[in-house]
């Protein structure tokens, strides 16, 4: 069976960035998803699920809100090892069409205050999985160590 393309990415030399996943065509649309890379896998921890779950309230919150992306954003959830997330966004996009829009997603999520949008029994399914204070925490991480400044060896994958 053939790999599929994420798992053709040298993980041991990935760090944290914004990079092109793969991009498909659906009709006449293309979708670019997006690896946005939080943690350096295999190197440091992997985010907890509270945390993990908390960011992806705060983040889809904010992009199906947001006035120029709400109508392109397809998805925005947590990847499988907890080391990002992907985000898929309808158009041919390149990782620095979006530094912008993600640097302000996690600048939302930073200074977020109150209760976490859908952490509800009635909204959430697993509503109690929740850490605020974690995921601010770790947006300003990925803020101040991957976004402010970012340049191209964190916008191409590696080879």
């Amino acid at each position: 069976m053939e790999k599929i393309a994420s798992f053709t990415i040298d993980h041991i030399k990935l760090q944290p960035g914004i990079y092109v996943s793969r991009k498909d065509t659906v009709g006449s649309e293309v979708i670019t998803t997006f690896d946005l890379r939080m943690t350096s896998p295999n190197e440091e921890p992997v985010m907890n699920t509270a945390e993990v779950h908390t960011i992806e309230h705060l983040g889809a919150t904010f992009l199906r809100n947001h006035p120029q992306y709400k109508d392109k954003t397809i998805y925005f959830g947590p990847m499988g090892c907890r080391t990002g997330f992907y985000l898929l966004l309808a158009g041919d996009l390149a990782s620095s069409d979006i530094v912008e829009l993600v640097t302000q997603m996690y600048e939302f999520i930073r200074d977020f205050e109150g209760p976490v949008p859908g952490a509800d029994p009635k909204d959430c399914g697993n509503y109690l999985d929740m850490n605020l204070s974690m995921a601010k925490y770790l947006a300003k991480k990925y803020l101040d160590n991957v976004l402010y400044g970012i340049d191209e060896s964190r916008l191409v994958y590696p080879k």
